[in-house]
């Protein structure tokens, strides 16, 4: 598979993944009955396992050494602090608070992740804004 295509799948994978985050956040918020559904449960671990494989090898590819590039390094520890906060605001949150802070928080670092991989830069957006 070339390096295109699968740059291309990594990317919709990741409209796909936030996407999906989004509406579970929003009918987390409504305590819509949506989130008990199967498919709902699934889905986003199928999509974001293939989004975590795809990276991987673009990575390999690439012969990129993730602790040599602080980029890359960078998006790890975000996708860490995405997934953590992320199980807080859609299982974990004790209160509706606790949950809809996680899920902001989470939104906050899937925008880091983005940034820090279009710019190359651990500093993510700040780099765009010039400090």
């Amino acid at each position: 598979m070339s390096y295109l295509t699968v740059k291309f799948v990594h990317l919709v994978l990741a409209a796909l993944s936030i996407s999906g985050f989004a509406v579970r956040g929003y009918w987390m918020m409504t305590r819509s009955d949506y989130l008990s559904n199967r498919i709902v449960r699934i889905a986003p671990h199928v999509i974001d396992t293939i989004f975590l494989i795809s990276g991987i090898w673009l990575a390999v590819t690439l012969s990129i050494n993730t602790f040599s590039q602080p980029w890359l390094l960078a998006k790890l520890v975000g996708l860490v602090a995405y997934i953590v906060l992320g199980t807080i605001a859609l299982k974990k949150g004790p209160t509706m608070k606790i949950r809809v802070v996680a899920f902001a928080g989470a939104l906050l670092a899937f925008a880091y992740i983005v940034g820090a991989a279009l710019l190359k830069s651990p500093a993510s957006w700040l780099v765009a804004l010039g400090t």
